[in-house]
Order: C-alpha cells, then structure tokens, then sequence
C-alpha cells in the first residue's frame, strides 16, 4: 500500500477552527464583531450579545456544560473562561475536545484576547482591528474625563451579600472615566474572595456613587439603602445610585469596552457635575441606558 500523500494528511482537519463551541459571551461576541459569527455552533445559555447568537444551540451555563450535546457539534475547538471553567475544560480535554481556556482580568488582557482568538480562527487582521477601535474608544473616554471639574468616590459593585467590588477590568474602566475607586486595592485579587468587604467598610470610604452590577440580577435600591451604616453615606444622602446591567460590564470582552464604559462614563461625569441621571421606573436604580 503506497503511502498516503501529504494532501491526504493535511486534509484531516482544517487550517484554522471552521466549528467553534464558546461557552461565555465574550468569546461570541468578538466572533461576531469580527465577521465569524458563522464559525459558531455552540454558545452558552447566558448568551446575550449579538442577539442572532441565541439562535445557535445552547451547551452551556457558566459552571456547567452539556458535554455530551458538545461532542454531538463536533467542535474544532471550545473557547471558555476563567478558572472557574477548568473543570469544564478538564472533561472536554478528557473527551478529545480541544479547548482554549482564557483567565483575562484586566484591560490590557480583554484586548489580548480579542487578538488572540481573531488569530486562533485566522482572522488575525480583523480582530487587530477590533481592538484598535476599542483602544481607541477608551482614550476618546479617558480625554474626556480629563475636562470634568473632579473625581468622584465610586463604588462599583459585583454582587450584593456578600458585598463584592468590582473586578479589575470594572475597577479600571470606572478610573479611566474619571471616577476614583474606592476599593481600588482589591482588583488586585483574581478571584472574588478577595474582593468582599464588610458594609460597615465601604460606609466608611464614603462613596458618593454606588455603580451595582449583580451577576445576572436586577440591583435593588432598598437592599443597598438598608446596610448598616449607609444611611449617611453620600451616595444614598444624594440618591446616587445606579445600575449597569451585567451582560455590558461584566463580560471580559468587547461589551465592556464599548457599551459598558460609555455607560460608567455617563454616570461619572453626572455625579462630578453635581447632576443625577434618571431612573427608569420609580423605585429602581437610576441607569447611563
């Protein structure tokens, strides 16, 4: 039997990634801003952006997938996120899935990774330019908090009990903006753990603003009016609190850095200027929508 040729061998899987599975938003997203949104064949459950995403087949929520229904997909590679994920990871490698885990906390590492997966797919020069438009979005915001009259005290805040700030990337976005992070310390700590404060703690670092954004639920305005010590903080004094829902801010990805920043902006610069956006119905938090 003569042996095979090297066409033949070169033809048993394709250049680049044609069947992709991601089991978090960003990753989606970044495929769809930079024209691949046909290369995806899985997303997860918790898929908000692009809308024509939630079409495809859900394998995933955050902390679980649906290994057997990913398998069925025949993926060339599943993208995922976080070491939360590794699990997920672990079995997919078990099951002879190639898998791309990525762990980005901060700025700088949301656009390595819009740069990394363009090149993973071989769109290496779309992604380049997705986020060179990001970049530039960011110093176009970080110009324009150079004009405002201060640096209000800002709270930004992941979950609601315990009491967790903001994780890097929604630390340093809130600073580029022009606001001053009052637990800025914390971002330094990877997973959430390190990043719970006491009520009492956050009341006495006085924030004049509260940006809430709870993983995946709607931020009430009594639940944060009612810890202790808060009835004199300047925040809830002036009735500065707001809301940025999750699938803008919380994402690692483009979302963040688009949508989300200009909505941390909006609320900054209101509170630098003494002004209060509005709420949306009453009772609810006040919003940069």
């Amino acid at each position: 039997m003569p042996p095979p040729s090297l066409d033949a061998l070169l033809s048993s899987a394709p250049r680049y990634p044609q069947r992709v599975v991601c089991l978090t938003e960003e990753t989606t997203e970044t495929l769809y801003r930079i024209g691949a949104g046909e290369l995806v064949v899985g997303v997860s459950g918790f898929t908000v952006r692009p809308p024509e995403a939630r079409k495809k087949p859900k394998v995933s929520s955050f902390l679980d997938a649906n290994y057997e229904r990913i398998l069925e997909l025949k993926p060339d590679v599943v993208l995922g996120f976080s070491d939360l994920q590794a699990d997920l990871g672990r079995e997919l490698c078990k099951r002879g899935v190639p898998v791309f885990l990525f762990n980005q906390r901060s700025v700088a590492e949301v656009l390595q990774t819009v740069r990394v997966v363009g090149a993973l797919v071989g769109r290496a020069e779309a992604a380049e330019r997705l986020a060179d438009e990001l970049t530039a979005n960011l110093a176009r915001h970080a110009e324009a908090a150079q004009a405002l009259p201060r640096r209000p005290r800002i709270f930004f805040e992941e979950w609601h009990e315990p009491l967790i700030s903001g994780i890097r990337w929604c630390s340093e976005l809130v600073e580029l903006v022009g606001g001053e992070d009052v637990c800025r310390e914390s971002r330094a700590h990877q997973g959430a753990k390190g990043r719970i404060f006491a009520p009492e703690e956050v009341a006495r670092r006085n924030p004049e603003a509260v940006i809430a954004s709870w993983c995946g639920r709607k931020a009430k305005r009594e639940k944060i009016a009612a810890r202790p010590g808060w009835d004199v903080v300047q925040a809830v004094v002036d009735d500065q609190l707001y809301e940025v829902k999750s699938a803008y801010i919380l994402q690692p990805g483009p979302a963040a850095l688009s949508d989300g920043v200009a909505q941390l902006a909006r609320i900054v610069a209101a509170v630098a200027r003494g002004e209060r956006l509005p709420a949306p119905r009453e009772g609810d938090l006040r919003s940069a929508e």
